[in-house]
């Protein structure tokens, strides 16, 4: 596992209840606006920070090896009064069992964020409507995103009610004056996102998430040979989506753009694997050809 060290992306920890599943680092750049009030930029990243730390997203009481880090950063681009434009850039990451390796879940990038918030406001977010601001609704749908990426991989399907609450939040977003909601937005919007998560064609995918990190990456640090073999059989699944129309199916897109620096290390040398890795060349050069210079150096 010590290959594997330097994929960590580092995070500030915050101190939070044990009862709380996320640990999350939120970071508002505002190098892009000129404004002589920076203050509201530095408000509005404290107040973030303890929204998301210090809310109960989840009943469930996460060991420590299973705790959760995120990091959100959001690239300010325009202010009008209480009105920002932005984008917002989400990162994930979860331990890797009986070691000290962190293993990348979510890394996305969404340029259609608009909210509105006035410096000191409080942040509260309820499930059940639209707050009429975006701000707590996009950030709260990429918390329970976060949650069903991580409850996916320690357990198959976990992360359906996550997902689904997730979903609700879109359907509230659908309906406001708000972009970045609607199926019309694109592909990547978050209505878009998210039923295709749900959907029957990310099955694979989603199997392949609890596979690829609970009987792979969690039994490397006793057995390397036995987790680099569940993990290599795991990927070879991707085949699915080389057949049919996968060529900009999002949820796809995420796995790879999170994985690919950890497979490359994976399959870059130590002990020789069974896995077809011919194969799996051939299927990830299919899937995801920018990252040919990755995937033709992996070896057994």
């Amino acid at each position: 596992m010590r290959k594997l060290a330097s994929l960590f992306f580092s995070v500030c920890v915050c101190t939070v209840a044990l009862s709380q599943s996320i640990m999350a680092d939120v970071k508002v750049d505002y190098s892009q606006v000129q404004s002589s009030n920076t203050q509201v930029y530095e408000t509005l990243q404290r107040s973030l920070i303890n929204f998301i730390n210090s809310t109960k997203w989840t009943d469930d009481r996460l060991k420590p090896h299973e705790r959760i880090e995120a990091n959100f950063l959001i690239l300010v681009s325009k202010r009008d009064n209480n009105r920002f434009t932005a984008s917002i850039q989400v990162q994930s990451r979860r331990p890797v069992f009986n070691s000290t390796y962190y293993t990348p879940l979510l890394n996305l990038n969404d340029t259609n964020f608009t909210f509105e918030y006035t410096e000191y406001e409080e942040l509260i977010f309820n499930e059940r409507k639209f707050s009429g601001k975006n701000l707590t609704d996009v950030i709260t749908y990429y918390v329970y995103l976060i949650l069903g990426y991580d409850a996916d991989s320690f357990s198959r399907d976990g992360g359906t009610e996550y997902f689904k609450t997730a979903q609700r939040i879109s359907n509230f977003g659908q309906s406001s004056r708000f972009s970045g909601w609607s199926e019309l937005d694109g592909l990547q919007s978050r209505t878009s996102l998210i039923n295709n998560i749900l959907k029957a064609d990310n099955k694979t995918l989603r199997t392949l998430n609890y596979q690829y990190h609970r009987n792979g990456l969690d039994v490397m640090a006793d057995n390397e040979l036995r987790g680099k073999n569940a993990i290599g059989n795991a990927l070879l699944q991707l085949e699915f989506y080389t057949r049919g129309s996968y060529a900009q199916f999002y949820p796809l897109e995420i796995f790879m753009t999170a994985k690919k620096d950890e497979i490359g290390k994976i399959f870059g040398g130590g002990q020789v694997s069974s896995v077809n890795v011919e194969k799996m060349k051939e299927t990830f050069n299919s899937i995801s050809p920018k990252n040919s210079s990755i995937w033709n150096n992996l070896k057994k």
